[in-house]
Order: C-alpha cells, then structure tokens, then sequence
C-alpha cells in the first residue's frame, strides 16, 4: 500500500554520494549501487559523477531494458520523497519509449558490415601499394588509404563500444578489440574509459576528460586556476609553460591534431600498464602488441627513410580531420565546472554539444558523430538512425527553448578558433599572476 512506502529526501539521497557509499535514484526508487558500481560495465566513474540524485533520463541513454531487471537487487526500500519530472525530462523519455516501441535500438542496418568490408579492403589496398609498387605516389597515396581506414575503423570501435554491432557480444568485444587496439593502436579499454565519462560530464572542465588539455589547450580562462581534474585525481597545473603553450593554441592548433595521435598511443599504454583496473586488460595488451608489430613491418618495408617519415606523416595528417572533428562538436560549445546532475539530462547534453550539418552522401565520413547531439542524448541508437530523428530533436530543442547548434565545417571549424583565440588572448594577459621568463616576455613584446 502507498502508506506503507518509506521516503528519503533528495537532501538525504545527496548523502550517499561517494565510493563505497554510492545511491542513486531512478524513477523515484532508490538504489544502493556501492557495490555494484565495481562490476558495472561503464566504470564506476560516470556512477561517481551522478551519485546522490535521481539519473533516471541517463539510466534510459545508456541502458536497454533488459536492465531493469537487474535493479531489484539493489533497491533499498526507500522512495524518494520529492520526486518530480520536468516537462523536458518528460518529453524525451516519451521519445526515448518511441525508438524503442519502433525497434530503432536494435534495427542496425547494414553498417557495421559495409564498415568493416571497407576497413579490410583498404588495408589490402593498403599492402599492395607498400609492398609491391615502387613509385613514391603510391606510397602516399597508400598513406592517405591508410588514414582513411584508421578514422573507419575507429567508427566501428565507437559504434560496438555504444551497442552491440556483431550477433553475439563475445563477437561484439573481438570487433572492438579488432577495429581498436589490432588495427588503429588504441585501445578500447582507454575509450571506453574516458568516453563513458565525457558523454556524462560532458563539458565539464573539471570532469569531462575531452576538454582537459593542459598544458596544450584551454577552452575557457577557467584553467587558469589550475583546476583539479576529478577524472584524472590530479592538478591540470597552469604553469609558465602552459600559459605559453595556450597563448597561442589557436595557430597550434591544427599542427597538434597533425600528431594527436601519438597523445593516443601514449595513453593507451599509461592505462594499461597502471594499476588501475582495467577490464580484459590481457586482451587489450594483446591487440596492442598486434598494431605495434604490423605497423612498424610496414613502415620498415619503403625504400628509404624519406619515404617511411613521409608515411607516418601523411596518414596521420589523414586521420588528423577525425581529431579535429571531435574537437568541434565540444571546443566551442558551453562550459561549466563541476558536476553533471541527472535532472538536466537533456539541458546538458543541448549546450555542451554541436552538430556539423553535411550532405547525406557524407554520413559514411562523418561517422554518424556529425549528429553529436542526437547521439549524446541516445547514445544506444544506430548511426544509420541519427539523421531520422534530428528533426525530432531540433523540435524539441525549440519548444523547450534550447539550443540546437548545427554549423558547417567550416562554420564549426572557425566557431573553434575563435573559442581559442579568446583563451588565448586572455592567457597572454600580463597581468594574470602566473610567473614570467625571459622568452616569455620576448614573444609578447610582439603580441
């Protein structure tokens, strides 16, 4: 009976809201996940970065309902006492129930296979251009192939790390580990890791680890602070070195995401080879010692060391768009600092994002990520989805009035620079207190 409920307050639920003593509500029933949160398959960190409140509108982003029986294990007995909806929440819970009743979760068209047929071609074009021509055309042009196939593939990984793309999801983790660690050198555990927390965060700049750039990048005057980074348990320390770096981030910016890769490799080993837990670590280490094994055979294989700098060069300069990509649908976007809370789910997820508006013919190039705000907000949806439903989405930004950002490449790219720049400009301002040099003072007499 309805007397019989116990209730706590949302006042009391924020109480239990650290390792070891993690609750959370969902749909107004609370639950004890301290435990729990050690097996959870998305980490323990996106469970710390909600714990204390009702995550009800993350709960349905991220989980199919096969989920849901799994939560009676864990509820405490208690409701929550002041539970309500806002009429945001409502509204997308009512289109998140619409994609499910239509299937559209687990309708996954074709791409997954035409992805991964593409991505085993152009590592054959890829072969054949090193290993049996000798013209130093077809050696970059087997670069620019091999780009290609790395931003491909690096799809794939985020489509299985999303939802189960293969027949089973044992078959599902080898495509990841595949498409990952063997084929890009990155691995799947280091995403899984920090993209679970950025769509949670997202935006974040102290808990969101896809604007933590120091001391390469600062997105906001913010970091001047030398915020701590929740994510990474440390200082993001703004330092003479870093004030440097940043005041001029908007002309480096470009010739980093050259070499951003090599920021990836390194973090995939720290990872991997840290005490942190790490799920399927062997496996991962495994896939890894593949790329490092096939990679540097190929590169050995060209005539000279002309043509092998060449090489690497060329295909990361390829697969430099995709890191620029990532960069705008967020650089630009709001800000904020601190914790997400789970009942501005969908607010959150409409100021920290923006969408590259492209031709449907390039949806393949883009990855479906073109469409960043419809996967943050249904991030379980296919890609072949996302184009579907924008326009549901834009409709509901405008009632609520929300923004709904979707720019050019070219718009999105300049919208970035001039985030920037800003940053930038302020960095270079004398009279913030960091410490001066002498190379320092050098540069800015210049401007």
């Amino acid at each position: 009976m309805e007397g019989e409920k116990r209730y706590i307050s949302a006042e009391e639920l924020k109480e239990h809201n650290k390792s070891g003593d993690l609750w959370i509500s969902i749909q107004g029933k609370v639950y004890d996940v301290s435990e729990w949160a050690k097996e959870h398959p998305g980490g323990e960190i996106p469970l710390l970065n909600l714990a204390g409140q009702d995550v009800t509108d993350a709960f349905l982003a991220y989980h199919p309902g096969t989920a849901w029986q799994y939560l009676d294990k864990l509820f405490t007995g208690y409701h929550l006492k002041d539970f309500e909806v806002s009429e945001v929440s409502r509204d997308y819970r009512r289109l998140v129930s619409e994609f499910a009743k239509a299937g559209m979760f687990e309708k996954k068209g074709h791409v997954a296979l035409f992805s991964l047929t593409a991505v085993a071609l152009l590592f054959l074009v890829v072969l054949y251009g090193v290993l049996r021509c000798d013209s130093v055309w077809a050696h970059l042009g087997s670069a620019i192939l091999l780009g290609l196939l790395w931003m491909q593939s690096a799809y794939v990984g985020h489509d299985s790390g999303h939802y189960q793309v293969m027949t089973s999801r044992g078959y599902n983790k080898l495509a990841q580990i595949l498409s990952g660690n063997c084929l890009t050198g990155i691995s799947i555990a280091w995403w899984k890791w920090t993209h679970n927390a950025h769509h949670i965060a997202c935006n974040s700049l102290d808990h969101d680890p896809d604007l933590q750039h120091i001391p390469v990048f600062a997105v906001s005057s913010h970091f001047f602070t030398s915020l701590t980074s929740s994510f990474y348990g440390r200082t993001l320390n703004f330092d003479p070195l870093a004030r440097f770096l940043v005041s001029y981030q908007h002309w480096t910016y470009y010739p980093v995401m050259i070499v951003a890769r090599v920021n990836l490799f390194v973090q995939t080993f720290l990872l991997l080879f840290s005490n942190r837990s790490v799920p399927d670590r062997g496996f991962n280490i495994m896939g890894i010692l593949v790329f490092w094994t096939w990679f540097p055979l190929l590169v050995s294989c060209l005539p000279n060391w002309p043509e092998r700098i060449m090489f690497v060069l060329a295909s990361f300069a390829v697969t430099s768009i995709q890191h620029v990509q990532f960069t705008l649908n967020h650089f630009s976007a709001n800000v904020y600092v601190g914790l997400p809370t789970g009942n501005d789910w969908f607010e959150k997820q409409t100021s920290g994002t923006i969408d590259i508006s492209c031709p449907s013919m390039m949806d393949w190039f883009f990855g479906g990520l073109q469409f960043q705000l419809e996967h943050h907000l249904f991030p379980r949806l296919p890609r072949c989805h996302l184009r579907k439903v924008s326009p549901l989405v834009r409709e509901l930004c405008k009632k609520h009035k929300l923004p709904y950002r979707s720019l050019s490449f070219w718009e999105a790219n300049k919208s970035t620079i001039r985030t920037l720049r800003t940053a930038a400009l302020q960095a270079r301002d004398l009279t913030n207190p960091a410490p001066k040099n002498l190379l320092w003072e050098a540069f800015n007499t210049h401007g």
